[in-house]
């Protein structure tokens, strides 16, 4: 397909709208750019984010070039509202996925027009494109309907009450509202029948409804709540009502650098995200919805249990575990950025740092959720056993990286955390466990980190053997208490990471420059939950008027509506997939912290 980048709207102009089973992007100039349908992980419908309109569109705004635009949620929901305001007119598009009676109810994108002030001319194209825009898909004409086929992919039947017609296989319209006059569009399943009734209003209200009931469970009263309350939407938004499992990210192919090759697809469930997620819904009063992740979380294990290092990184929503990565060399990418990719070969690697991600989870849900259940704790003594065995070998790391296989600190780091937490929970629960072996485990791979990634030298912690190298990860060491925060040789590689790694507060995950590790060429943008990382330490370490300082910057990279993506450039602008689960769980603990810092309230959420 032709490239045409200036096309393109930029990551941090988009919106996300969601109904827990999909997504879809909506850009500032009124455009959905993309959504993949039926499911989170389906093939697209629309694409023209990573490429042209030509890979599929759904563009509805008002002939108003002089205006300004703006977009903003319906408090305290994921309903969205983009507006034009010029001299004599003023319009609201309201953009949704309503919430349905069903977690098996299909996805309909419901579009809302209303012409506020003066009067404006309207202009719709909707280009469905099955398949990431690899099929052919044929639009046809069903009375006042457009219906969209592709042989061996599910149909679309898009509805309004303006006149349609067909240019090509996109549907087309071009109608006029006065002042007070409303317009809608909803596109679905070809057989759906909220299609076919006059249920919008109904579907409206219940999706507001839904949402501000559900935010409004937060316990969250601190200084940044605005902030807070839109990372919680965003990350139930992305969690799968039917699963309970959590995305990584909306969106595949969206680059970490500019025109390069760091372009993966993030619509899947890492269980390095899992110790974040429970303690960010706990944090915030969210109970149930911790125990729903973990009862996912339970069923993967014992899925591996006879071989619990065979737990993945990562998996599919409904727990698949097998996730191909092919390249899609028809699309031209976001600005060039190729190849774009769907699936992930991480799938297939061995990241040791999981099992503590996934035992200070079950620590927490013990701690504040479900207690664990017998088959839950065999399952566990299984998965710590088996760390015993493994916690000297070498893995990818936490970053995935691509090259050769490493010693990695912070996969040291993760054992000592699984088998602490396992420890600490056998002993609240008086549940039986092999605890000589278990602590004389725990014990080595503490002096081991605090004997061979030490440089006496350079007076900081190493990210890999045989290195000098710094990373974002370590700030995770005085997070999941095994250093002190205050301690000297902690706060000297605080010092490091500050000098090699920290740029006006955004923190680069590792340096790339003179010798890759990571198998891949260029350099990546600074990594946001690395950011929110490091204003969590400073906080930790007292430096509590500089950790403040540095939110608040942060705070100023989100896009006009609170959200963020996977990482910032030099500008601070967003590069890679979005919005980015870690990002946001990541300022919710660290707003957390911060918060209790500043008003003297004593930490009672950690382990």
């Amino acid at each position: 397909m032709a490239d045409h980048d200036e096309l393109q709207s930029p990551i941090e102009n988009h919106g996300i709208i969601g109904d827990m089973r999909s997504a879809a992007l909506v850009n500032d100039r009124g455009s959905v750019d993309f959504f993949c349908w039926p499911e989170f992980d389906s093939p697209s419908i629309f694409c023209s984010l990573l490429d042209t309109p030509e890979a599929g569109i759904f563009q509805l705004a008002p002939d108003l070039p002089d205006a300004r635009r703006q977009q903003i949620y319906l408090p305290d929901t994921n309903v969205l509202q983009t507006r034009w305001l010029s001299d004599g007119a003023v319009v609201e598009i309201t953009d949704l996925l309503p919430i349905g009676d069903s977690e098996d109810d299909l996805p309909v994108l419901m579009r809302k027009v209303h012409m506020t002030v003066g009067s404006a001319t309207f202009r719709l194209r909707c280009a469905v494109r099955h398949d990431y825009a690899r099929a052919t898909t044929t639009a046809s004409q069903d009375g006042s309907h457009i219906c969209f086929t592709a042989p061996g992919h599910p149909s679309l039947r898009l509805c309004g009450d303006q006149p349609m017609t067909l240019d090509g296989n996109a549907a087309v319209a071009e109608f006029t509202l006065e002042q007070g006059q409303r317009a809608e569009f909803l596109l679905g399943g070809i057989d759906d029948p909220r299609l076919q009734g006059d249920v919008s209003a109904m579907c409206l209200e219940r999706t507001l409804a839904f949402w501000r009931g559900w935010i409004g469970q937060s316990t969250y009263r601190g200084r940044w709540r605005e902030m807070v309350n839109r990372s919680a939407l965003a990350l139930k938004l992305l969690t799968s009502r039917k699963h309970g499992a959590i995305l990584a990210a909306a969106t595949f192919g969206l680059p970490e650098t500019r025109g390069g090759e760091r372009n993966w697809d993030y619509r899947y469930t890492w269980i390095r995200d899992a110790s974040f997620t429970v303690y960010a819904f706990m944090r915030l009063g969210f109970v149930e919805e911790a125990n729903a992740y973990m009862r996912w979380l339970r069923g993967r294990v014992s899925d591996c249990c006879d071989q619990p290092t065979k737990l993945n990184i990562l998996y599919g929503l409904d727990g698949r575990q097998e996730l191909p990565e092919a390249e899609l060399p028809h699309l031209s990418g976001f600005g060039n950025a190729r190849p774009v990719r769907i699936g992930n070969l991480a799938y297939k690697q061995v990241q040791l740092d999981i099992f503590g991600e996934l035992m200070d989870a079950v620590y927490l849900v013990n701690k504040y959720g479900e207690a664990i259940s017998h088959q839950g704790w065999k399952h566990t003594v299984e998965v710590i056993d088996q760390v015993c065995t493994v916690w000297q070998d070498k893995d990818v790391g936490i970053w995935e990286m691509r090259g050769d296989k490493q010693h990695f600190l912070h996969s040291r780091l993760m054992c000592w955390v699984a088998v602490d937490r396992a420890i600490r929970l056998a002993e609240k629960r008086s549940l039986p466990a092999p605890f000589a072996r278990w602590d004389e485990t725990r014990q080595a791979i503490y002096l081991d980190i605090w004997t061979n990634f030490w440089n006496d030298e350079h007076q900081h912690f190493i990210q890999r053997l045989d290195s000098t190298a710094l990373d974002g990860s370590m700030l995770l060491m005085p997070l999941v208490r095994f250093v002190s925060a205050r301690d000297p040789r902690w706060l000297s590689t605080l010092e490091a990471i500050e000098k090699s790694l920290v740029r006006d507060g955004m923190v680069y995950r590792y340096r790339n420059d003179d010798s890759p590790i990571d198998g891949l060429s260029g350099i990546e943008g600074s990594f946001a939950a690395c950011s929110f990382w490091y204003v969590e330490c400073l906080a930790r370490a007292g430096r509590v008027d500089k950790a403040q300082l540095e939110f608040e910057q942060l705070l100023r990279y989100a896009n006009p509506l609170g959200l963020y993506a996977e990482e910032f450039d030099s500008h601070g602008y967003h590069l890679g997939n979005t919005p980015q689960a870690l990002t946001h769980l990541a300022l919710i603990s660290a707003a957390s912290f911060l918060d209790r810092k500043l008003s003297g309230e004593k930490n009672h959420w950690q382990p």
